[in-house]
């Protein structure tokens, strides 16, 4: 009957569609052990079962966590604070064009199009990370670096999201304003930007709160800010230090994550 939900149709295995699914769910068992197996024998056992009781002095070593760390912990904080926020804006910046150049209805060239989608690829397959420790090498350590690594990172995920947007845009009020003469930069803003400004700051946003919590560990590879203190403080064995600074990175990542969900709620 129409409006009611449709009944599954079941329908009889026979012998070859059992045997089908029965070599399948061996086949992934095989590997499954396979795979245990390699892990089993890459790792040191005594080790594992000793973690327990590790765990309990390492934690007790961070107890009570050193509290009069925050007067260079705080500044460090507020690196790391710019580091995410210049590379959000750097990043959110050079995506605009670049995702004109990625979506295939705006794109001048095919050739264009593959560019862009190569930097695109290349920066999302690379970790903020090695990203960092490739640049410390060319501009030296220091926050410089820092914000180039996670910018370069960013770029990938929002030229992507945001030349996504592109493609799926209504074109009719584009069609109508190229029906009237517009030019394409009244075109662009008068037709594009208003559809694409929720998306792209939604994205920027988001990805900002995502570069909160990259920015905490890219001083570990000398990029600048809180991570660098935490990667000083483990190098001295000063465990109560690290505690501290853990606690300042989790408060910080929470809320950021707040924020973001509110101005993103605001926008979309």
């Amino acid at each position: 009957m129409t409006g009611q939900k449709e009944q599954k149709q079941w329908r009889f295995k026979d012998t070859k569609d059992s045997k089908k699914q029965y070599f399948i769910t061996l086949f992934g068992l095989i590997i499954f052990l396979i795979a245990a197996r390699f892990i089993s024998d890459a790792t040191t056992w005594p080790f594992v079962w000793d973690s327990p009781a590790q765990a309990a002095d390492f934690v007790s070593r961070m107890l009570p966590p050193d509290t009069g760390y925050l007067n260079r912990v705080l500044p460090a904080l507020w690196d790391t604070i710019n580091l995410a926020v210049f590379s959000t804006v750097l990043a959110a910046i050079i995506s605009l064009p670049l995702a004109i150049m990625a979506a295939q209805n705006t794109t001048p060239h095919r050739l264009v199009r593959l560019g862009s989608l190569a930097i695109i690829v290349t920066s999302r397959s690379v970790n903020s990370l090695i990203w960092a420790l490739i640049l410390v090498q060319i501009f030296g350590p220091g926050l410089f670096a820092g914000m180039l690594a996670i910018a370069i990172r960013s770029l990938g995920m929002i030229t992507k999201l945001f030349y996504e947007a592109i493609e799926e845009i209504n074109q009719e009020p584009i069609e109508a304003m190229k029906s009237t003469g517009a030019t394409m930069p009244q075109v662009f803003v008068y037709g594009y930007l208003p559809q694409l400004m929720p998306s792209l700051v939604g994205v920027s946003v988001y990805r900002w709160e995502v570069n909160i919590r990259e920015s905490a560990i890219i001083g570990l590879v000398g990029g600048g800010g809180i991570g660098f203190l935490l990667n000083s403080a483990i190098n001295r064995l000063r465990w109560d230090q690290v505690s501290i600074v853990l606690i300042v990175i989790l408060a910080t990542v929470l809320v950021s994550e707040v924020i973001s969900s509110k101005a993103r709620a605001a926008v979309t």
